[in-house]
């Protein structure tokens, strides 16, 4: 499948949902944490806009949604740079919108919440 490699297939798979590509030259938001190495690494998916993947990508635990809203948490990153700052979230990518992932070595949460589908 175009846009979607054979790591994000599997992932895909291991969940049983069917894959949304993520082409390389559409942007995620990311807070320049992750950059920084904060882990674990926590990412949703709501329905993509424009020329965005709909993907949110942050370090550490949960974050308050007054930081997270403010309009220098998240920036705008190519998908074809997030394996530089966070190759560990790159196998979920594919993943749908409302989707969401918590990543660390040795830990994995990964679930589906509609409520991300919500304009």
């Amino acid at each position: 499948m175009d846009g979607v490699s054979a790591q994000q297939l599997e992932t895909c798979d291991r969940f049983g949902v069917t894959p949304v590509p993520v082409p390389s030259d559409e942007k995620v938001g990311i807070a320049l944490n992750v950059r920084d190495g904060a882990r674990p690494v926590n990412a949703v998916r709501h329905l993509p806009v424009g020329d965005t993947t709909g993907w949110y990508i942050w370090g550490g635990g949960i974050v308050d949604p007054a930081v997270t809203e403010r309009d220098d948490f998240f920036v705008p990153l190519h998908v074809s740079h997030v394996a530089e700052w966070s190759p560990e979230i790159v196998p979920y990518l594919a993943l749908p919108p409302g989707h969401g992932v918590i990543v660390e070595p040795g830990y994995e949460d990964v679930w589906f919440d509609p409520a991300l589908l919500v304009e």
